[in-house]
């Protein structure tokens, strides 16, 4: 197996098919999520569902197709999806009066619902997300990273004023930040995309970037503030208390099956796939081990075991099979199981089961006695540092020292030679696309967000740029710039 030394690319598509998480289709560029795929991302809507009806907000489902005619009633929207867009155009034999776009995103049609749907201020905040699939027909793809189909949860909200829905909008972002930290243990850096980088037809995109291990960077999920556009182009009006016909401000929000592919990328090594226990699929894997005439009565007390976990909230899984222990061993290595607990005869006899955790190397004995309380302890501990790993590899790869477009180069080739990443850059921008399509040109690095936070090195410098990267004039603002996937 290649490593991610080697060839990082190559490294997370072995990872992945190893794992058995999913399969290619035979539509170029659509895959077929396996079990224990699928798996991941439905822990993922459990979490998100949850937090979402913390918040009050309800799902819903709306149709794949949408009419043409709803992408041009906003201009800079059709713009956007315009080059992605897939079309049905015959049914039945017959050729469709108006052509059909496929999902790309659903803005267009819930706009169209909710002028029908909000009348009075007493309608508002109207919230609502949907689980579905969406197509952005991509010319490069890899597999839960970038698709042409892929999986995704969309909110949308209509308010009735600009405090409101922007309230929303951040707190959105703030819900997925926790979702990628507390969930898949992906640390992120939350800020504002810059104009060219804004959702199309957005006032203002919100984002969550993650680091991967390779130093690239990850759009993990992003927030978006609409302003009255889009209830402008769809009539989304409301009488308000002054008796007044008034444009709902409305947002949109989304995270996809790329969380999927980001996770993998922030934990997994080269022995195969790591999943944080939180989301793993099998937390526990037990692996009876001992001579053959022995095996019975081991499988016994693995069963009861099992059944003690699986009692404390625990996603086990018995590996009884006939392959050899070494095998099993290494193919729970590569699946991802969270913590592997072998049980032999003489660890029967001595009341122990020997525990190993994915991330580490060592092998530990422990008692049988309270074995879900010391299994649980060690999830968490697991999930914290996998955390902490992720952060202080970030942390280890983002360079606040550069402030001209020639220490950049610089630094890429440097790095190159070393065969190291280049990892994120903290620079200066004075908010001209000029300035912002130069470092694009030059380096392959792409602007990742306006960050919220002060970024610091070591404990007291505040690192905030005054001097533009690329044309030395003073920095309108401090910007992280990366290559991403």
């Amino acid at each position: 197996m290649v490593t991610r030394k080697e060839d990082f690319s190559k490294w997370y598509l072995q990872t992945i098919q190893q794992a058995d998480l999913m399969d290619y289709s035979p539509v170029r560029g659509c895959i077929i999520f396996k079990p224990n795929g699928y798996e991941i991302w439905e822990h993922i809507q459990e979490y998100f569902n949850k937090r979402l009806k913390e918040e009050g907000i309800r799902n819903a489902y709306f149709p794949m197709l949408i009419p043409e005619s709803f992408f041009t009633r906003e201009k800079d929207h059709i713009e956007g999806f315009s080059p992605e867009l897939p079309w049905v155009t015959e049914a039945a034999g017959e050729v469709l009066e108006e052509r059909l776009a496929l999902r790309p995103t659903s803005e267009t049609m819930i706009g169209d619902a909710f002028s029908n749907w909000i009348n009075s201020y007493r309608d508002l905040p109207y919230e609502i997300n949907q689980w579905a699939n969406v197509f952005r027909w991509e010319k490069r793809t890899l597999p839960f990273l970038r698709t042409s189909e892929f999986l995704w949860q969309e909110g949308h909200t209509a308010h009735a004023d600009e405090e409101d829905a922007r309230h929303r909008t951040m707190r959105m972002l703030e819900i997925y930040a926790e979702l990628l930290e507390e969930l898949l243990a992906v640390p992120v850096f939350k800020g504002e995309k810059t104009p060219s980088e804004r959702f199309a037809g957005a006032v203002q995109t919100f984002s969550v970037e993650a680091m991967m291990q390779d130093g690239k960077a990850v759009q993990a999920g992003t927030s978006h503030y609409m302003g009255t556009k889009f209830a402008e182009a769809f009539n989304i009006r409301y009488l308000n208390k002054d008796n007044e016909h008034v444009y709902a401000h409305t947002t949109s929000w989304g995270v996809s099956t790329r969380l999927i592919g980001s996770m993998i990328m922030t934990h997994s090594d080269d022995q195969g796939l790591v999943l944080p226990p939180a989301i793993a699929p099998q937390q526990v894997v037990f692996i009876p081990v001992g001579p053959k005439k022995k095996l019975d009565q081991v499988l016994e007390k693995v069963k009861d075991l099992d059944a003690q976990l699986k009692a404390a909230g625990v996603r086990t899984y018995i590996d009884d099979s006939d392959n050899s222990a070494g095998y099993k061993f290494n193919e729970w290595e590569l699946r991802g199981a969270a913590i592997r607990i072998e049980v032999g005869p003489r660890d029967i006899e001595n009341n122990q089961v020997i525990m190993k955790a994915r991330d580490e190397d060592e092998k530990n004995a422990i008692t049988m006695d309270g074995l879900a309380e010391q299994v649980h302890q060690a999830l968490a501990l697991m999930q914290n540092r996998l955390l902490e790993k992720a952060r202080q590899r970030n942390q280890a790869n983002m360079y606040t020292h550069i402030d001209t477009l020639d220490e950049l180069i610089d630094h890429i080739e440097n790095k190159k030679a070393a065969n190291e990443t280049p990892g994120w850059v903290l620079v200066g921008w004075d908010g001209s696309e000029e300035s912002e399509a130069k470092i694009k040109e030059l380096t392959g690095f792409t602007t990742r967000n306006l960050p919220f936070e002060n970024y610091f090195v070591g404990e007291n410098a505040l690192v905030k740029k005054d001097k533009c990267l690329v044309s030395g004039k003073p920095a309108k603002e401090t910007v992280w710039i990366a290559r991403a996937y």
